[in-house]
């Protein structure tokens, strides 16, 4: 999940999802915030009781594992980005994919509703994300000496690609023009700044997963199909021609189109075998 969420057009949500844990993530994490909330109404009683619902067994070696492959893997998945950019755009892709094939698998009942709602949310997507013709900072301009009010927006909306397949934080935080000013206070060492965009975090996050939590209880297959066109809208930023990642402009297949099929066909056939070895696992526990 660490490593997904370094890529623009993958988040951690993805990895979950297709492993099978993507449920059990949100109801853990809607756990905690109802203790946050208990703790911060000073309900240490009520605080005590989602702490026990809470699957830290769970909760801690993931975060663990996302924290570690941030810090070993950025720097190795930058540079792969840079040198082949179609080939892992490629990859990258075909993971996608396979992980919309997953999800597909999760519905239980397709309908009329749901095949729109899915068809509806992925032309969305596809086309907001068309509003932008590139993926990085670099190519996206950034807000200029933003309020502190917009790095606690920021930080509240981008913490909810973790738990939504897709789009990554950082491309949300591309997208808002964000990205830059909350690089440079952490690279500035403002922690007031950095402070207000974790508070950020922490209510999205906390607001966000109570209602995805109540809504796969209420709307499952409603909500998996509405997950599903979110993952197919998001291939816009993936498809590798032209410039790989960097663009969300849409080319012809170019260079590296052998090496570039067969790294997203690996990637594809790679998440549906997993995906089919965590549902395995889900039912036998």
């Amino acid at each position: 999940m660490g490593a997904a969420d370094i890529v623009p057009g993958v988040s951690g949500g993805t990895i979950a999802l297709v492993v099978g844990i993507y449920e059990r993530l949100i109801s853990s994490v809607r756990a905690g915030s109802s203790m946050l909330g208990h703790l911060l109404r000073g309900d240490w009683d009520g605080a005590r009781r989602w702490f026990r619902t809470v699957e830290w067994g769970f909760i801690l070696p993931l975060v663990a594992g996302i924290l570690l492959a941030i810090v070993t893997l950025a720097r190795v998945i930058e540079n792969l980005l840079h040198d082949y950019p179609e080939e892992m755009a490629g990859l990258f892709t075909g993971l996608i994919a396979g992980s919309a094939i997953v999800a597909w698998r999760l519905v239980k009942d397709w309908n009329g509703l749901r095949i729109v709602t899915m068809a509806g949310v992925g032309v969305l997507v596809f086309g907001a994300l068309g509003l932008r013709e590139g993926t990085s900072d670099e190519t996206v301009a950034q807000v200029l000496d933003p309020a502190l009010w917009a790095f606690f927006v920021a930080g509240a909306i981008a913490i909810c690609a973790m738990i939504l397949p897709g789009v990554s934080g950082s491309f949300l935080l591309v997208v808002m023009g964000m990205y830059g000013p909350v690089l440079e206070a952490v690279n500035d060492r403002d922690y007031a700044t950095v402070l207000v965009v974790a508070i950020g975090c922490v209510v999205g996050l906390a607001l966000f997963s109570q209602l995805l939590n109540w809504a796969l209880q209420n709307y499952h297959d409603t909500v998996m199909a509405a997950l599903i066109g979110l993952m197919v809208g998001s291939i816009r930023v993936l498809w590798p021609w032209p410039d790989g990642l960097d663009s969300t402009a849409l080319g012809r297949p170019a260079s590296d189109l052998v090496p570039t099929l067969i790294l997203g066909l690996v990637a594809l056939v790679a998440v549906i075998g997993l995906g089919r070895l965590g549902r395995g696992r889900s039912v036998t526990e």
